[in-house]
């Protein structure tokens, strides 16, 4: 039986990264950071070290924008990973060009395999309006299909609005 999953949602600045950093400091673990963004610009310089500063010491950090597989083989069941995020991970494999549905079935069969527990954070796209481009429409909808299997793979699943979470799938 694979490690547990816990899938978090929520908008931009939501609150939901600071909420999965709780869940792993008080999981008494080994915490693991797999971060997939990639820095394109000085932008994304800015978020990332807000983020590394907001997380503090003692995560070992795997930066892999695509593979799964890269990271998820290679922790153990002591250990806790937080992915940030799911979001990113689906932008680099649609600007690369990448078959995303082989992408997300080979995301998934990584999950089942990995033997640590895992918090995915993710963006709900959702809930804004219909983008006016092509790219950004396939992009929402391609989100919420992998929101959706994210969230039936997962054991728990919870929505932060404005910090605070609202559980729609397990416990806390």
């Amino acid at each position: 039986m694979s490690a547990p999953v816990t899938f978090i949602l929520g908008g931009a600045a939501s609150g939901k990264s600071a909420f999965a950093e709780e869940i792993c400091v008080n999981a008494g673990k080994s915490k693991s950071y797999w971060a997939t963004s990639q820095i394109l610009d000085e932008e994304m310089q800015v978020k990332i070290d807000r983020h590394l500063l907001q997380r503090g010491q003692g995560w070992t950090t795997y930066e892999e924008p695509l593979d799964a597989g890269r990271v998820l083989p290679h922790l153990t069941q002591d250990q806790i990973c937080l992915m940030d995020c799911a979001t990113m991970w689906l932008t680099n494999h649609l600007l690369a060009g990448t078959d995303i549905d082989a992408a997300q079935a080979a995301l998934v069969q990584a999950i089942d395999a990995c033997t640590a527990e895992l918090v995915i954070v993710s963006n709900e796209t959702g809930l804004g309006i219909v983008p006016e481009n092509a790219l950004a429409r396939r992009f929402r909808e391609a989100q919420g299909r992998l929101n959706i299997v994210l969230a039936k793979r997962a054991d728990t699943v919870v929505q932060v609005t404005a910090g605070l979470p609202l559980v729609l799938k397990g416990t806390l």
